[in-house]
């Protein structure tokens, strides 16, 4: 579980907010459920105005109805690791298990920036990955000084 005021910040380091959104479909927003959330969302899009002197393009939008992305979008920091999509693919043959799978929404994770060390060191044994996969994962994550 995530508070709202901390997904709120790994979105905007994540997150060019000077890009217009250039359709629906990949439409770059923040949605919110009640006044707290917008007001924090509004509060942090001001915040990166004005430290950073730029116009935010980002849209805060209220929540009306969640789409799943299409399975080619799920797991995009994972599917550029072919090593690690050949054991997800022989855990998980059908797509949608495969989307649906915390470790692998886990590993890719890990492989997009988010993690330290510490904390797949910790995990890494219930992520179903062989132990060279294991071993292969750890590396990386370290060579990026996480």
């Amino acid at each position: 579980m995530i508070s709202y005021k901390d997904l709120l910040k790994l979105f905007w380091e994540g997150h060019d907010p000077t890009s217009r959104s250039w359709s629906t479909q990949y439409k770059a927003a923040i949605f919110y459920h009640n006044d707290e959330q917008k007001k924090l969302a509004e509060e942090t899009r001001d915040m990166i105005e004005a430290t950073q002197k730029i116009k935010v393009q980002t849209d805060i939008l209220p929540f009306s109805r969640f789409y799943v992305a299409e399975a080619y979008h799920q797991k995009y920091g994972l599917r550029g690791h072919n090593e690690f999509m050949r054991e997800f693919r022989s855990i998980y043959p059908s797509g949608e298990a495969f989307m649906n799978s915390t470790a692998a929404a886990r590993v890719n994770g890990y492989l997009s920036g988010f993690g330290s060390s510490a904390t797949l060191q910790e995990e890494i044994d219930r992520l179903g990955l062989s132990p060279e996969a294991q071993r292969r994962l750890l590396e990386l994550v370290k060579k990026h000084g996480r």
